[in-house]
């Protein structure tokens, strides 16, 4: 670990200097934030679950100073697929006043080895790393710090060589998001370029993002979250998990799509909401899942994925992304006539079929970082717009 100089300042961790985490678990290190609360993690052992979300996608430090240089100690937790090429250590995005500036990653930290083939996880201790950002610009400035969106963080110390203080409300809409993998941020290139971050930054919004890869399932306990947090806009992105892990038929998918979005309605009644159906995916168009990791690319050193359901299952309720957005049109449809501030936008508008021949999906799930800018910015045309579901004017800044 880099000795700092004595004169530096350390600033304690805490939820002051902290957006787009919904709690802070103290551990032996340091802190690690969570995009679920506590009641909600208590209440499913799932490992995929508990590994999303703990990868801090949107989770950003934030903090106004004079500083010229910043050090951050954290201890990651990577991941290594057997048999696939190795992926690159998370990246951290500096942004200085709103822009970015600079890019950092750290090295070591805790690896977790995850078998496919034979559905296993090997975990392996890792010591603490540390970032390193100088030569920021001089003067008061508004320093951000977006933590790898696909790397578990534990946040060890911050340090600098002039004091921090939390960033005052910049009077900006705070949107809540919930989606799957590709909302978390899978493929993206960097923290502030995953499609939610890129919207939010276009639309001038405060992200907090509830993407959890594997494991948008419509929960109960998710649904609490968002009922929870507080929020200006809220977005749900449903239907490729569904698919993905076969977990309901279309029998129980439609009343607990009712069910979460009561419930969201219980603490956000009037707040604009808008409900998303899948981006384009061909594997799952007409074809219902399980998802499966396909080994003969995976023995070609190439992660990818296959449809193992049968179309003519859907004659028996099984889910197709077909299927899911005709089910979510209708009943926003319904819903819209007693609800005016509840949306619907077809998710092929964000990616669809020219979009797939031009940027097909490399694993055949998952966009890379073109496509998560195209959805980026076309979430943010459209719902962010003056005219979209999203799109009210800022709230005035306070003042005094």
């Amino acid at each position: 670990m880099h000795s700092s100089p004595p004169d530096w300042i350390t600033t304690p961790l805490t939820e002051d200097l902290l957006r787009g985490a919904l709690d802070l678990e103290h551990t032996a290190h340091g802190v690690l934030p969570h995009r679920l609360p506590a009641r909600a993690r208590a209440q499913c052992a799932d490992p995929q679950l508990a590994m999303a979300e703990s990868q801090p996608s949107g989770v950003r430090l934030v903090f106004r100073t004079r500083a010229g240089a910043v050090e951050l100690d954290t201890l990651p937790t990577k991941r290594v697929y057997a048999g696939a090429p190795p992926r690159p250590d998370g990246v951290y995005d500096l942004l200085v006043d709103g822009r970015l500036t600079d890019q950092a990653r750290v090295r070591g930290g805790n690896t977790v080895t995850i078998d496919m083939a034979a559905g296993t996880a090997e975990s392996r201790p890792g010591p603490v790393g540390t970032l390193r950002f100088t030569g920021l610009p001089e003067g008061v400035k508004d320093v951000e710090i977006w933590l790898p969106h696909n790397e578990t963080t534990e946040l060890v110390a911050l340090r600098t060589d002039a004091p921090v203080e939390p960033v005052p409300d910049r009077g900006r809409k705070v949107w809540l998001h919930h989606g799957s993998s590709i909302s978390h941020g899978s493929d993206a290139a960097s923290p502030t370029t995953t499609w939610p971050a890129l919207a939010a930054a276009l639309g001038g919004v405060e992200l907090i993002n509830l993407g959890l890869g594997g494991s948008a399932l419509l929960d109960p306990f998710t649904a609490r979250a968002l009922r929870d947090t507080p929020a200006d806009l809220i977005s749900v992105k449903i239907g490729i998990n569904l698919i993905n892990s076969d977990l309901m038929r279309l029998r129980a998918f439609g009343p607990a799509v009712h069910g979460f979005l009561d419930t969201i309605r219980e603490g956000h009644p009037t707040t604009p909401l808008l409900v998303v159906s899948p981006i384009l995916c061909p594997i799952h168009e007409d074809t219902p899942g399980p998802s499966a990791p396909d080994l003969t690319a995976l023995s070609a050193g190439r992660l990818s994925f296959r449809a193992t359901g049968d179309p003519a299952e859907r004659a028996s309720g099984k889910l197709t992304l077909g299927v899911i957005r005709d089910e979510l049109a209708r009943i926003v449809r319904e819903r819209a006539a007693e609800d005016p501030n509840l949306h619907h936008l077809d998710g092929r508008e964000l990616y669809g079929q020219a979009d797939s021949a031009e940027l097909p999906l490399p694993d055949q799930l998952h966009p890379d970082a073109a496509t998560h800018r195209r959805i980026g910015e076309r979430f943010a045309a459209r719902a962010f717009a003056a005219d979209g579901p999203l799109g009210t004017p800022p709230r005035p800044a306070v003042c005094g």
